[in-house]
């Protein structure tokens, strides 16, 4: 039992290439695919991450189920990860056409819809997503732009300057009626 559990079934360097080329190979597929799939928008979306991950262990692991191997696995797919992040840290243009860019979705309160069209998202998506972040339509939303990583950054539009001076003048008319009432009390006393 031990012996199936910690020996492992396949050489050590075979045990570390392997993650390492699934690795890159993910990043490039994720890339060429793009941040809709990072972005897990629908049930579809996920199943494909989900079943991703299963289609690759064998990759990963080979022929060896030993909990040995399974560490040396885990261990090089975090060590490649830590030495990728770093060094893309230090090389920003690079990390930039690894990462792609930015697009936005809605650009001064209009939906871009090529844009939404290229990145393969539905109008109802794009709401579904407003909605997560509080919006309850796209009237309200000056900018969204979903991100490299799959995240969506939204800028809610700032009110118009009628509204902002009407609220100040009856935030002010409160306060004056609030005074009145103060000094007609203070009287009657």
């Amino acid at each position: 039992m031990w012996n199936e559990m910690f020996v492992l079934m396949v050489p050590v360097l075979e045990k570390v290439l392997r993650p390492i080329v699934v690795y890159l190979a993910l990043v490039v597929l994720l890339r060429i695919f793009g941040k809709r799939e990072l972005a897990q928008l629908n049930p579809f979306d996920l199943v494909v991450l989900l079943s991703l991950s299963n289609t690759v262990q064998n990759a990963i692991i080979g022929n060896d189920n030993s909990v040995t191997g399974g560490l040396i696995g885990a261990s090089t797919l975090l060590a490649i990860n830590y030495l990728v992040v770093r060094f893309l840290f230090k090389h920003r243009r690079l990390d930039e056409l690894v990462e792609g860019k930015s697009t936005t979705l809605i650009d001064g309160g209009k939906v871009v819809q090529k844009n939404l069209a290229r990145e393969l998202l539905s109008h109802s998506e794009l709401l579904t997503v407003l909605h997560r972040q509080g919006f309850s339509d796209v009237d309200e939303v000056e900018q969204c732009v979903l991100e490299p990583s799959g995240t969506f950054a939204v800028k809610r539009k700032d009110p118009p300057t009628s509204d902002v001076q009407y609220l100040d003048l009856v935030r002010r008319l409160e306060g004056l009626d609030a005074r009145l009432a103060a000094l007609a009390g203070g009287k009657s006393a």
